[in-house]
């Protein structure tokens, strides 16, 4: 008899389009991901296993090549320096200045991240993780150095994480 597959979880999957930023990264904002995450599952589980999915939003590690010519995101316009992004044509660019997300837009990044999890339940996933750290954008709103907000998403250290705590939250009707 084989023993349980245990748990695996997955690599950085995206949450949305403007959370794209990376070649080929897998992602579970449409239907026919889900359909396509159903196979992965359902082979683990086969196995004995348990799955998370890992759901990720890029920020400012991103760049406009993945959005059409639109900026990527991020809690402040300060762009990644020293480094340069692969870009979906095979090249190498810098880093460009991200748009500084405005305060009524980051409920529907959230709800972005809502929207995966539930996807990623649909597709037969045992669990989520929220990727928060290595710059990408939850732990953009973390840092004092990428985060120079004066609103209720910036601040001292403690309020930029009461008000992470406070958005991720799950409303009831």
């Amino acid at each position: 008899q084989r023993a349980s597959a245990g748990l695996i979880i997955t690599e950085a999957t995206t949450i949305s389009p403007q959370a794209n930023g990376w070649n080929q990264s897998p992602g579970i904002y449409t239907d026919e991901m889900v359909e396509g995450w159903k196979l992965v599952t359902d082979a683990v589980h086969a196995k004995g296993g348990r799955i998370f999915l890992q759901l990720w939003h890029l920020g400012r590690a991103s760049h406009s090549d993945f959005h059409d010519g639109e900026m990527p995101v991020a809690p402040s316009a300060i762009a990644i320096s020293g480094d340069q992004i692969h870009t979906p044509d095979g090249t190498k660019k810098d880093y460009e200045v991200p748009r500084a997300l405005e305060t009524d837009e980051i409920p529907k990044i959230v709800e972005d991240y809502r929207n995966a999890a539930e996807r990623a339940l649909a597709a037969g996933f045992d669990g989520v993780e929220i990727h928060s750290a290595n710059g990408y954008l939850l732990d953009q709103f973390l840092e004092s150095k990428t985060n120079h907000r004066s609103d209720v998403y910036g601040g001292c250290i403690e309020s930029r994480y009461l008000s992470l705590i406070h958005i991720s939250e799950p409303t009831r009707p």
